[in-house]
């Protein structure tokens, strides 16, 4: 008897959301003015609504690949592991209203007269999630040498990325407290569970 498996191709939620990411970076750097209709802006939020949920694939444009390159690779890395712990549709809620709740912050704490854009609230609460579901995780961060514990990874990266001028560090906020908050929530239901 032989047995034989062929799933085909599947990008999975990860591979999904890094393509669509990179589609619109490359169409955004095409046409700029998709950034302006794809982008949230708090002021025009009722005129464009779907721009809460957009705004998390557009990026900077070619040539400021540091954006995209900065939250594909985190995403790719606290998702994988996530996804591991939680499952796949549990990693997407978390994901998705990370980042819509990061832009909710980033309307109503000092709101700056501009555009956001970018995958960072959701990609901080993915972050967040961790922290709290493996407080002892420790993980590389380019250029240190050594192994940091999550929490100050994600901390850290938090403080230093909100240092730079023209970075919705309210968003990122925003995402780091709904996956703690989300974290401990998930945390109580793995205990349940085990």
């Amino acid at each position: 008897m032989t047995y034989r498996n062929h799933q085909g191709f599947s990008l999975g939620p990860i591979g999904f959301l890094i393509v669509a990411n990179i589609i619109l970076f490359i169409a955004t750097s095409i046409n700029t003015e998709l950034i302006r209709l794809l982008g949230f802006h708090p002021a025009i939020f009722f005129e464009r609504p779907w721009t809460i949920v957009t705004n998390l694939f557009i990026h900077a444009p070619f040539p400021n690949i540091g954006h995209i390159l900065a939250n594909m690779i985190t995403l790719y890395f606290f998702g994988n592991y996530l996804i591991r712990l939680i499952g796949k549709r549990k990693f997407l809620i978390v994901y998705f209203l990370g980042g819509i709740i990061g832009n909710v912050f980033y309307a109503f704490i000092l709101p700056p007269p501009s555009l956001s854009i970018g995958a960072s609230g959701a990609v901080f609460a993915l972050g967040g999630v961790l922290v709290v579901l493996r407080p002892r995780l420790r993980v590389f961060v380019f250029p240190i040498p050594v192994p940091l514990p999550l929490w100050a990874a994600v901390v850290g990266g938090f403080l230093i990325i909100g240092l730079f001028p023209q970075v919705a560090w309210q968003a990122h906020l925003g995402g780091l407290v709904f996956g703690l908050v989300a974290g401990l929530f998930l945390r109580r239901k793995e205990r349940r569970f085990f």
